[in-house]
């Protein structure tokens, strides 16, 4: 069962822009005011006393103004009178919902910071507090609890300031009446911007279906709670993840109206809005950590839905946070942290002009324009080294532990004084032939981003190769018998799907449970287990030959580029000469299907 609405006034045309001059974009303040002014002064967006300054300009605040930081509402204030001010001044402030506003809207206030429920005390009317106890104190009656032992228990829980605030985010609300008329996406001058991601449902339902279907749903599900309130159904102490549950616990008495049970039935479905799903716009983070050859195709469709070029996107905590790209540029991520204590980073302003892209921080400090996201397989230890300096520390590290794991791998530790990590020591299986060295160069030459940092090495007189060993990982049988690997933030059956290709260019036979990790960060999958890979034979490997597959342009493009000449380059040394006129052939035959 599915309800559609229409909530939003606004039309198509005013989530697109074009002939804009200057677009300044911030992402995930969450209450930390003064990074948001220093950014917003560095970018020239406001003067010293904080008045729009900036002209024409288009702002975009990619979501995440509130939760977790202690001053979500002064940011608030600050960008409402931004907006008239802008307007007045030919410029325009865009703040886009992002996950948290969703979630403070429809009751999920999980990271809601004492401080925030704190700035709405003042606003608290006694009464308030009174009759809210009253209907929980109602609630839990059959509690175990003296009278003054609940009231503390319901101080705790719901500290002064907690209905103002749940008033303030109501429909009619000051807070929630300003967001739920905010879109969460739009585009300016063919660039995207969204809270956490382009998806596929993005290029299913375009535009329209986002701004005008999901967030009306969120509105509507808003107006329904407030009349179950008021219906004495539910409280605004409830949930939003306990919702369902409650009413389907709910007895609706036999002279109940007709709008009551309407709202109940509209309030159950509308809990498992796609707004809220993790591939919805809010919450996606594939445009992130999938590896680019699952992502590009994904990300292609939803952009030409859009009429976008590029997308910038906050939601996930930028590594080293700078302000990252992929793919080309056709991502921005700009979710710096700026909440210092929490995040550990700062507020930096994207500034898109004719001239270009740059970034300005909090600071008043221009930094260097968006960087390449960095290739991460696997956790990282002493400061997430890059794998630059795993291939160095690996290369040349001393060797200062070797031991058998319950798998039968050699893992042999390596230090270089500073950083110490574990890895996998395999022989060499034959002259010239590396596998395990050969796997992660080829992952690197197509950014499959899934075979973690391998280099030759002579251990204790014996020729072959050192494998990183990230932390925190499992194997795929324990993930089989666990049935976990559900909250991937890729999905795990592409990532699967992209593997089943890696398999058939590699032609690696040896695939199975123990060499299909996980990194239990986000249930990255990683490749290792090479060692019946790059045969000469130039088809498909007889494992996989009944096994469906998809091969996306993605990937056809990845393995033009695979010549003879090009493999050669990057593997002559690490494979023979007859595995690589197979590795080539076996591009070329997945290229043209």
């Amino acid at each position: 069962m599915f309800f559609f609405f229409a909530a939003l006034p606004a039309r198509a045309g005013e989530w697109q822009y074009e002939g804009v001059s200057r677009v300044v974009a911030i992402a995930d303040i969450h209450g930390a005011y003064d990074a948001l002014v220093g950014a917003l002064l560095a970018a020239d967006v406001v003067d010293k006393e904080l008045a729009w300054s900036a002209g024409d300009t288009h702002l975009v605040i990619v979501g995440d103004i509130l939760d977790r930081g202690p001053n979500s509402r002064s940011a608030m204030d600050l960008l409402m009178r931004l907006e008239v001010e802008a307007e007045a001044d030919s410029g325009m402030v865009h703040v886009l919902i992002g996950n948290h506003e969703a979630m403070n809207l429809v009751g999920d206030l999980r990271y809601v910071s004492a401080s925030e429920y704190a700035a709405f005390a003042d606003d608290e009317r006694p009464e308030e507090r009174e009759r809210w106890f009253a209907a929980y104190a109602q609630q839990r009656a059959q509690s175990d609890l003296s009278p003054e032992a609940l009231n503390t228990v319901f101080r705790q829980k719901f500290p002064p300031g907690y209905f103002a605030h749940r008033r303030e985010f109501a429909s009619d609300g000051k807070y929630g009446k300003w967001l739920l008329a905010k879109p969460a996406i739009v585009v300016v001058n063919g660039t995207a911007f969204v809270h956490g991601g382009l998806s596929p449902m993005v290029e299913e339902i375009g535009l329209e279906g986002v701004n005008g279907r999901l967030i009306g749903e969120m509105a509507e599900y808003v107006k329904q709670l407030e009349f179950l309130y008021e219906a004495g159904v539910m409280l605004p102490t409830d949930a939003f993840h306990d919702h369902p549950a409650i009413l389907s616990r709910y007895m609706p008495p036999l002279d109940s109206s007709a709008e009551v049970l309407k709202a109940i039935d509209l309030v159950k479905v509308l809990n498992g809005s796609n707004l809220y799903s993790l591939d919805g716009p809010l919450w996606y983070r594939g445009n992130v950590v999938c590896s680019e050859l699952i992502e590009v195709d994904k990300l292609s469709g939803a952009l030409e839905a859009i009429g976008a070029n590029r997308v910038v996107i906050g939601h996930t905590p930028t590594p080293g946070r700078r302000v990252l790209e992929r793919l080309d540029g056709q991502i921005i991520e700009i979710d710096t942290g700026m909440l210092n204590n929490y995040y550990g980073g700062s507020a930096n302003a994207l500034i898109i002009e004719d001239a270009g892209v740059s970034v300005v921080n909090q600071d008043n400090e221009t930094v260097a324009a968006p960087v390449d996201h960095p290739r991460e397989v696997g956790s990282r230890p002493q400061g997430n080294l890059s794998y630059e300096q795993l291939e160095t520390l690996l290369a040349n590290g001393e060797v200062i532990a070797r031991k058998k794991d319950d798998a039968g791998r050699d893992i042999v530790t390596v230090s270089d004084g500073t950083s110490t990590i574990e890895s996998v020591f395999d022989k060499r299986k034959g002259r010239g032939f590396y596998p395990e060295v050969a796997a992660y160069r080829l992952d690197k030459l197509i950014n499959l981003e899934m075979v973690p940092v391998a280099v030759m090495r002579t251990v204790e007189g014996r020729d072959g190769s050192l494998q990183f060993l990230p932390k925190n990982w499992i194997d795929e049988l324990k993930r089989q018998q666990d049935g976990s690997g559900g909250s991937a933030w890729c999905d795990v059956k592409e990532q699967w799907n992209a593997m089943f290709v890696w398999d058939v260019l590699t032609h690696n036979n040896g695939r199975n449970g123990r060499n299909i990790l996980y990194s239990l960060d986000f249930w990255q999958l990683m490749l290792v287990g090479h060692q019946d890979a790059f045969s000469a034979r130039k088809g498909v490997p007889e494992r996989l030959k009944s096994v469906p597959f998809d091969v996306g342009q993605g990937w056809k493009d990845a393995a033009t580029g695979l010549s003879e000449a090009a493999l050669t380059e990057a593997l002559g040394d690490v494979l023979d000469e007859k595995r690589v006129r197979a590795l080539a052939a076996r591009a070329t035959a997945l290229a043209e299907q």
